[in-house]
């Protein structure tokens, strides 16, 4: 192969970029494994339905097999896979902030409020409906909406139409609806929208610009979109109530129509509604259904969403991470490479100035693959993020240049990771292939909040396939803190 006859170091300049290009949304992909922070005096108590036949069918929507309590099975958790369920990342990574208390309400159990029950609503700031396929009774109903008008956080999760997973005749959409609609406290649109009946197969939504809602730009991260999987949006109805404001919109949609991810409020009380489950699937769970990690999947930053969102309910402002100061800074040493490998650990010839691939700014950068054989290269650095520091993102710039010519299959791939001081991997960031090869430098920007009190390992690695080269060039890194 032409490729894998001409020395790496002269062949990037040699070999034109066969470019198949490919967006890859710069995305957060907060895992389960967030960092454990400073322990709020009154943690936000979280209360996650499972009454409602959460896990029939294909789905799995709990935190833990260990139900009410999660700790059960692993009281210390790191990985969403501690915890056994397709929303164990979504705990895991609320747990490992130590602002949260979190519970499932098993099946069989009723919702209620305002009795002595250990579940009964008035001892949570939040309540979870992650797709229910069970219409709620009127005295639930009753319950739902009494706990959200008093000053509780509602986290309504939809799905497409006719995900009747029981076949009790009963889908998402018409239990969310019935609940909004037929209740004893407020039926006239309470919340200022209504569940979409139909089926959205695929979208990527994309959020609105507001820099300042903490939905949107929460202690998990900053929110860009999301994903749409055989899912629905909802209708906002501001006449019946002008707190509800869509946040993510299905593409070509704004307005009061095509939201795929809303919040409201009622009484005292506030509401979000996703419009698809499929964002809070992390593909982990109970054996013997069909899941997919879109928890990670970097066309949205389905895990910020989900964790500010939970924040959000919840009354915080802060969690994510803990207690104690931040003095705004940029925290990577030799962020540019211009000192060379100062700071840094790399394959050898990773750090280079050499001018087959140009740097972005300077005169150094860092090149992984490019060999046009097998071949594997790394990249890190360790870094402590202060415990106060609940934003913190890192961003680089990368250039990629392939000689592949498919359009279908990632041959060579970048991954970008978070490790904990022993070398566990907390996060897949973001994997970067052939596929997404492109014409000059493009940052990408990941939200490192979830980690803040931690000192940990920032990895890129890249691994090349035997035949046609691809090289993976980074340039730029920063991780700002504030």
């Amino acid at each position: 192969m032409l490729g894998s006859r001409i020395p790496r170091r002269h062949r990037r300049g040699f070999i034109s970029a066969l470019a198949v290009f490919g967006a890859l949304a710069a995305g957060t992909a907060v895992q389960a494994a967030t960092a454990p922070a400073a322990v709020a005096a009154t943690p936000h108590r979280v209360l996650f339905d499972n009454s409602k036949a959460e896990t029939a069918g294909n789905a799995d929507w709990i935190i833990g097999t260990s139900q009410p309590d999660p700790l059960g099975q692993d009281a210390t958790p790191v990985a969403e896979t501690d915890w056994t369920g397709a929303l164990s990342a979504w705990g895991v990574g609320l747990q490992r902030t130590g602002n949260y208390a979190l519970k499932t309400l098993p099946s069989g159990n009723t919702i209620t409020y305002g009795t002595t029950a250990a579940l009964d609503l008035t001892n949570f700031d939040t309540f979870v409906l992650p797709e229910p396929n069970v219409l709620l009774s009127a005295a639930e109903k009753t319950a739902v909406m009494k706990f959200v008008q008093n000053g509780g956080g509602l986290f309504l999760v939809s799905d497409h139409t006719g995900a009747d997973r029981n076949n009790d005749g009963y889908d998402a959409v018409e239990v969310i609806n019935d609940l909004m609609s037929n209740n004893s406290v407020d039926s006239t649109d309470p919340f200022g929208f209504s569940v979409d009946t139909g089926t959205v197969s695929t979208n990527n939504p994309r959020a609105i610009t507001d820099t300042t809602n903490p939905v949107l730009n929460g202690p998990f991260g900053k929110v860009t979109g999301s994903i749409i999987r055989s899912g629905t949006t909802v209708t906002l109805k501001p006449a019946d109530n002008p707190a509800v404001k869509g946040l993510v919109y299905r593409t070509g949609y704004s307005g009061n129509t095509g939201a795929f991810f809303a919040t409201s409020t009622f009484g005292s009380g506030r509401v979000a509604v996703w419009g698809d489950s499929s964002p809070i699937d992390d593909g982990t769970g109970q054996s013997g259904n069909t899941l997919y990690d879109v928890w990670n999947d970097t066309a949205g930053t389905n895990a910020a969403l989900a964790l500010n969102a939970t924040e959000w309910l919840s009354g915080g402002t802060g969690g994510g991470g803990g207690g104690g100061t931040c003095t705004a800074a940029q925290l990577l040493a030799n962020p540019g490479f211009e000192s060379g490998s100062s700071s840094w650990s790399a394959t050898s010839g990773v750090i280079t100035n050499d001018t087959g691939e140009a740097a972005r700014t300077g005169s150094y950068k860092a090149s992984l693959n490019g060999y046009g054989s097998a071949h594997t290269d790394t990249l890190s650095q360790s870094v402590t993020i202060p415990s106060g520091c609940s934003a913190a993102t890192l961003s680089f710039h990368l250039h990629i240049d392939t000689a592949e010519t498919t359009t279908s299959t990632a041959y060579d791939t970048l991954k970008v990771q978070v490790l904990n001081s022993g070398g566990t991997v907390l996060s897949t960031l973001a994997t970067y292939s052939n596929l997404h090869a492109a014409s000059g430098y493009t940052q990408r920007s990941f939200s490192l909040g979830a980690y803040a009190g931690q000192t940990v390992t920032l990895k890129f690695t890249g691994t090349e396939g035997s035949q046609l080269q691809t090289s993976f060039v980074i340039d730029d890194t920063a991780l700002n803190v504030s």
